[in-house]
C-alpha cells in the first residue's frame, strides 16, 4: 500500500473499503465552521478507499476541533500555520497533490479564492492549487441569507467554471454541507468509480517479454508497458480488483495493484495459468509478448570473437487463445499491433483475432510509421460483436480511459 509513509495505527485503514485512491494525494482543508467534526470522517472515507490525505485547518477550527485530531485521523502532520518549509509550495504546487477538498467551504474562504488573497494556511494553499491546476472542489456550508448574498453568488459565478462545487443542503434556514458520504460518493466518480466494474477481478498483462539467446543477450521489443499500465489504474480507479502480470516495461507499477513481474513469454504463460486458478471476470491481455523464441539458447556467453552466428527461432504459443478454454465466461480483451495498413485492413484483422482466440473485444492499433513519429500519442480500433468504434489519434492517457469506457460498456451487455 504506497500510501503507508510511516508506522501510525491510523494507516491500517488504508484501502480497507477498495483501491480507488491508491497513490492519490489528497489535501484537506477545513474552514471555520461548526461541520468541521464531520471531516474527520470524511478524511477516513477517503483513506479508506486508498488515499493519502493531509489536513490543512484555519485558526477558528483549531478552536472547534484541536490539531491532534486530524492528525490521528490520518497519520499526518496538521498544516495549521506556514513556515520555513513551505508547506504550501510542498502540498499544492504542480504535481504535488491529486485534489484539494475545500470541507467545509465558509463563504470567508470563497472570497479569498475568487479574489487572490491569501493570508491563511488554507487561502494559500488554495492560491497555489488553483495557480497550479490542481482540482479543487469546494463543499459549502453557510446560513441561507450568506449563501444568497449577492457577493457571495458574484464568487461562485467566477469560481464554478474554474473548479468544482458539491451543492449543499438547504435546512432549517441553513446552506449545510454535504454529508461525508455523498463527498466520498462525488470523488469515487471524479476518479473514474463505476458501479458496473467495482469489485470486479481483472487481469492485466503489460509490457515486453525477452527471449534469451544467451545469459546476456536477448531479443525483446519496443513495447514500454505504458498503455497496459495506464489500463490498469483505469480500471483500479473504477472500482476493479487489478491483478498485472508485467514484463520488463518501462512503468512503474501503480500502488494497490497485485504485481507478477516476469521476463520471458513461458513466465509470462505460466504466470497466467496460475492465476486463471481463481476466477476473473475481466482478462485483458495488453502484453506484447514474442511471437518467437530461440530454439536453442546458449548457457554461456557467445564469445564476440565470431564473424557471424546464427539463431533458430521456433513460434511461440499463443497465450490468448487458452484463455477461454481455462475460463470460458470471462470477459477477454485481446490486443492486436499492426503496421502501415489502412483502416478496414486493421478492421480485418481484428475481425479475425476475435474469431481464432474467442476474444469478447480487440482493441487493435497501428505502430506503423505515424505513430514511430510520436510514441506518445496513439490510435486504436475497438472491435466487438455490437460493432466497432474508433478513438481518434490522442494522448495515451485518453486512449486508456477510452479502452476502460468501452470495455464497461459491452461487459454491461455481455
Amino acid at each position: 500500500m504506497g500510501v503507508k509513509k510511516n508506522n501510525h495505527p491510523s494507516l491500517d485503514i488504508v484501502e480497507s473499503y477498495g483501491r480507488e485512491f491508491s497513490g492519490k494525494r489528497i489535501v484537506l482543508c477545513v474552514a471555520g465552521s461548526v461541520a468541521a467534526y464531520k471531516a474527520i470522517e470524511l478524511a477516513r472515507l477517503l483513506m479508506r478507499h486508498g488515499a493519502d490525505v493531509t489536513c490543512v485547518t484555519s485558526n477558528a477550527v483549531t478552536k472547534l476541533v484541536q490539531p491532534d485530531y486530524f492528525k490521528w485521523a490520518t497519520g499526518n502532520e496538521v498544516i495549521t500555520k506556514l513556515t520555513g518549509e513551505l508547506e504550501h509550495i510542498r502540498l499544492a504546487d504542480y504535481n504535488k497533490s491529486d485534489l484539494i477538498i475545500v470541507f467545509p467551504a465558509t463563504a470567508n474562504t470563497l472570497g479569498k479564492l475568487a479574489n487572490g488573497i491569501d493570508d491563511t494556511p488554507i487561502s494559500t494553499v488554495l492560491t497555489v492549487g488553483f495557480g497550479s491546476k490542481i482540482p479543487i472542489l469546494m463543499c459549502l456550508a453557510m446560513h441561507a441569507s450568506m449563501y444568497e448574498n449577492a457577493a457571495v453568488k458574484k464568487n461562485i459565478s467566477f469560481l464554478e467554471k474554474k473548479i468544482e462545487f458539491l451543492s449543499p443542503q438547504m435546512i432549517e434556514g441553513k446552506a449545510k454541507a454535504p454529508e461525508p458520504e455523498d463527498v466520498l460518493d462525488y470523488v469515487l466518480k471524479r476518479f473514474g468509480h463505476s458501479s458496473i466494474l467495482d469489485k470486479k477481478k481483472v487481469l492485466i498483462t503489460a509490457g515486453p517479454t525477452i527471449e534469451y539467446i544467451d545469459p546476456v543477450r536477448v531479443i525483446t521489443n519496443q513495447s514500454t508497458g505504458k498503455t497496459g499500465v495506464l489500463l490498469a489504474k483505469e480500471m483500479q480507479s473504477a472500482g476493479a480488483r487489478v491483478t498485472m502480470v508485467y514484463g520488463p516495461g518501462r512503468e512503474a507499477v501503480p500502488d494497490g495493484i497485485k504485481h507478477i513481474p516476469v521476463k520471458t513469454t513461458a513466465e509470462l504463460k505460466n504466470a497466467i495459468q496460475r492465476e486463471l486458478k481463481k476466477k476473473f471476470d475481466i482478462v485483458i491481455m495488453a502484453a506484447a509478448a514474442s511471437d518467437y523464441t530461440v530454439k536453442n539458447p546458449s548457457k554461456s556467453k557467445i564469445k564476440s570473437t565470431k564473424e557471424s552466428i546464427s539463431i533458430k527461432l521456433v513460434k511461440s504459443p499463443k497465450i490468448i487463445n487458452q484463455i477461454k478454454k481455462i475460463q470460458k465466461d470471462t470477459f477477454l480483451v485481446g490486443f492486436k499491433a499492426e503496421t502501415n495498413l489502412s483502416k478496414s485492413a486493421l478492421e480485418k484483422e481484428a475481425i479475425k483475432k476475435i474469431r481464432e482466440t474467442g476474444a469478447d473485444m480487440v482493441i487493435a492499433n497501428d505502430i506503423g510509421a505515424e505513430y514511430s513519429r510520436n510514441s506518445e500519442n496513439n490510435q486504436v480500433l475497438v472491435v466487438s460483436s455490437n460493432g466497432k468504434v474508433w478513438s481518434g489519434r490522442q494522448k495515451k492517457e485518453k486512449i486508456a480511459r477510452f479502452i476502460r469506457k468501452q470495455i464497461e460498456k459491452e461487459f454491461k451487455s455481455k
